[in-house]
């Protein structure tokens, strides 16, 4: 991850006005110029974000998305660094394990389809309740959603959109394994700003859980003849586009992957809406 850069000051003051002092900072992760730290004080913890270079304009929209949201407990602060070009944030810390980590006993074949399949719901929910709001999340991932005993909490909302927040010309669809086809062929063909449309989000969001239950991403390249590590996010993007790829054959929850693979391979039209995926997995036998 890298050496972390320096903590503002500011965004210190901001934690201990929420947790009390001192906190103890413990650093969670640092990439493309985004630190996170959980921040943890006699009074509770927080999160902080800290973006430096091109990571300044993204937490800097970050909390411009939060604000605009504004969910409860959400944002707590946001301010910029003593230096130029360094933006932070500070926000509730989340207890409760990531969609991913929930789906660890199934990926081990172990008991715990029950609780899989509880968080699956929670999920598909909590994206169908944000798109009723008129939002899009943009980077569904297995890490972005945390299942706390108050519902699910959705991270990372960087590149979260609505009408009058479009994104910006850095957005690239998320996680390029996890970006619908369509979606894909927007951005290599250069649409710019490009708009992720609720049904590519559901493409994301089954890909999402695709890769909870296996460990491994929804398309085989392998099978494909494909080294993803091998190839820049626009040469995977024209594969994914043209559908050169098919789809993971691993299958240790049939039933339930069944749910998921008309929605990745099926058409844009086709998919559900986030609501009805969840309706579908809730009726999927153990």
């Amino acid at each position: 991850m890298g050496e972390f850069p320096p903590f503002p000051a500011a965004a210190r003051a901001a934690g201990e006005a929420v947790c009390g002092a001192p906190i103890e900072l413990t650093e969670i992760s640092y990439r493309r110029g985004a630190a996170v730290w959980k921040a943890a004080g006699p009074e509770g913890a927080v999160a902080v974000k800290v973006g430096d270079d091109e990571g300044a304009a993204v937490t800097q929209r970050e909390a411009a998305v939060l604000k605009a949201i504004g969910w409860p407990d959400y944002l707590l602060a946001s301010g910029e660094g003593e230096e130029a070009g360094v933006a932070w944030l500070v926000t509730r810390w989340f207890t409760g394990p990531s969609t991913g980590q929930v789906f660890a006993p199934v990926r081990r074949d172990m008991d715990g389809k029950a609780g899989a399949l509880s968080a699956s719901v929670d999920l598909c929910r909590a994206v169908a309740d944000l798109h009723a709001s008129g939002w899009i999340h943009s980077d569904l991932q297995p890490a972005h959603g945390i299942h706390t005993d108050h519902g699910v909490r959705l991270l990372d909302l960087s590149w979260s959109w609505r009408r009058g927040l479009e994104p910006t010309s850095d957005f690239r669809g998320g996680l390029t394994h996890l970006v619908a086809p369509e979606l894909a062929a927007a951005i290599n063909i250069g649409i710019q700003p490009v708009t992720p449309s609720a049904a590519a989000e559901v493409y994301a969001l089954a890909g999402t859980l695709w890769t909870c239950i296996t460990g491994r991403w929804p398309l085989d390249y392998a099978a494909a003849g494909i080294d993803p590590v091998q190839l820049t996010p626009a040469n995977l993007r024209t594969h994914i586009a043209g559908r050169r790829v098919p789809l993971d054959t691993a299958s240790p929850w049939p039933a339930f992957q069944d749910i998921l693979r008309p929605v990745l391979l099926g058409r844009t039209g086709d998919r559900p809406t986030a609501a009805e995926l969840a309706e579908s997995l809730a009726k999927v036998a153990m």
